[in-house]
């Protein structure tokens, strides 16, 4: 992933609904949910759901496919991984990372 691609990821993610529906996608997996599913969970309308998702497709976060006459959402595993990647390159000069919780508890053990 380039930087231009991170920056429209995040500036889509940059959003309450969106960040919650592509959240809510993420849960789902690769089946993905129906538009009208994720509108209800996420507590929107359909027209705004349609403004969002364009901008999540915009950017690469989800993929969507016709089931007769539904239209299924999914996340884009690959552009999230790739988001991922990017953000945690050459994290912690090359060593391993871990989760700040766990470095402080190590802290406490060396002393």
């Amino acid at each position: 992933m380039d930087t231009k691609d991170t920056i429209a990821a995040l500036a889509a993610l940059a959003q309450e609904s969106r960040l919650a529906v592509f959240r809510l996608l993420v849960q789902a997996g690769p089946a993905g949910m129906a538009a009208s599913k994720i509108a209800e969970q996420i507590s929107v309308t359909s027209s705004a759901l349609s403004f969002h998702m364009k901008e999540l497709s915009h950017a690469g976060l989800v993929t969507s496919r016709h089931e007769g006459r539904f239209v299924i959402y999914s996340a884009n595993f690959d552009t999230m991984n790739g988001l991922i990647a990017f953000l945690t390159e050459n994290c912690c000069g090359g060593n391993i990372c871990s989760p700040a919780s766990a470095c402080h508890e190590t802290e406490g053990l060396a002393t």
